[in-house]
């Protein structure tokens, strides 16, 4: 049996997670070791007590190894243990780091440069515009986008990096043979096949819970460089992911949304325990630089007082713009356009350099 056969197997056991793993690696000399060790052996390691102890020595009563391997190969997926050389560095440091990763699609060393993007699952227009303005712009310039595929904020993170062609990687709270929620199965299909990964701990057939969806927290906020919430009330996941992401020393930026909304209270409440405000990419860049990588081809390069030919709707929202700001409320009122239209347009003339976002989800001509 192989490291990480053996690391399957004790993912598929109850009760063993990976700080006990951990503890049970430091006595053993390798994952099989512990699968074949004596029971009073076992019943020596710290945090294994008499039932844990049984279930290892048992393991083959709790578990089937062969058939989750075969199922992962039928469904071709790729399995990824702390063994092996494509495991994401940030997960293998961090002490909770999950055993194995099934994967469904593919991870690519760049995707060592990802931002979390995190928020509520009820979000409102502002953090949905929000959202769509910071992973478009973080995915253009190579960052990996990477959220947890719930409803909400993390749908539109994820829709927004494709948007880009850029990349993104979705970390779910149950099995990939159990996609949650169901509706973004055609969302996690787009993201396999070219554009990233769907990312998960668990064995296939998990179904998400209570317990699930914070586990899965704790691998978005050790894989990312920094996180990013865009909206979020006072108690939510995308709180819970922020405060891990500090307990691992990453960055947490956070954006202002209006105060007097329950929605915008958990950001409030980040920046004023030190999170960095942020209302542009641009900022969230100039704390980590530009990428080789990034998709340079996809800017207009400004060049002397010449000016991109505009055509369609990028043509007819530039002519609504002016040098003194506007909100999107007007612009879309004033161009005729729907709102979807309008967002997504903007981002556009951002990436050409033809126009300014400010505060307060504003836009100006450059």
């Amino acid at each position: 049996m192989t490291d990480t056969e053996a690391l399957v197997a004790l993912n598929l056991l109850p009760r063993i997670g990976p700080v006990r793993v951990r503890k049970l690696l430091d006595r053993f000399d390798s994952p099989a070791a512990v699968l074949g060790a004596p029971l009073d052996r076992l019943r020596s390691v710290d945090q294994i007590g008499e039932e844990t102890a049984t279930i290892i020595h048992r393991w083959q009563d709790h578990c089937d190894v062969t058939k989750e391997l075969n199922d992962v190969k039928a469904r071709g997926l790729t399995l990824l243990s702390k063994f092996d050389e494509g495991y994401p560095a940030p997960l293998r440091d961090a002490y909770d780091g999950p055993n194995v990763l099934y994967v469904w699609g593919k991870l690519e060393e760049r995707d060592r440069h990802s931002i979390a993007v995190v928020g509520s699952r009820r979000s409102t227009n502002y953090g949905n515009t929000a959202t769509k303005k910071f992973s478009f712009q973080l995915a253009n310039a190579g960052y990996t986008i990477i959220s947890g595929l719930a409803r909400g904020i993390d749908t539109i993170a994820h829709e927004s990096a494709i948007a880009a062609q850029g990349r993104t990687i979705a970390i779910i709270g149950s099995g990939l043979a159990k996609i949650y929620p169901p509706e973004n199965m055609a969302l996690a299909e787009k993201i396999a096949n070219g554009h990233g990964a769907i990312v998960s701990e668990f064995p296939l057939n998990t179904e998400p819970d209570k317990q699930t969806f914070p586990q899965r927290n704790r691998i978005v906020a050790a894989w990312c460089k920094a996180l990013l919430v865009t909206e979020c009330p006072a108690w939510s996941g995308a709180m819970i992911t922020a405060n891990l992401a500090s307990e691992y020393g990453k960055q947490v930026y956070a954006v202002p949304g209006p105060i007097d909304k329950p929605t915008s209270t958990g950001c409030h409440q980040l920046i004023r325990d030190g999170a960095t405000l942020v209302f542009d990419a641009s900022q969230i860049m100039d704390d980590f630089g530009s990428l080789a990588f990034a998709n340079t081809n996809k800017i207009i390069e400004e060049k002397s007082n010449e000016l991109p030919l505009l055509e369609g709707d990028e043509a007819r929202i530039y002519d609504v713009l002016s040098s003194d700001e506007m909100s999107v409320d007007r612009i879309i009122s004033q161009s005729g356009l729907p709102a979807s239209t309008v967002t997504a347009t903007l981002l556009k003339l951002e990436m050409k350099r033809m126009v300014k976002a400010l505060p307060g989800f504003r836009f100006a001509r450059r």
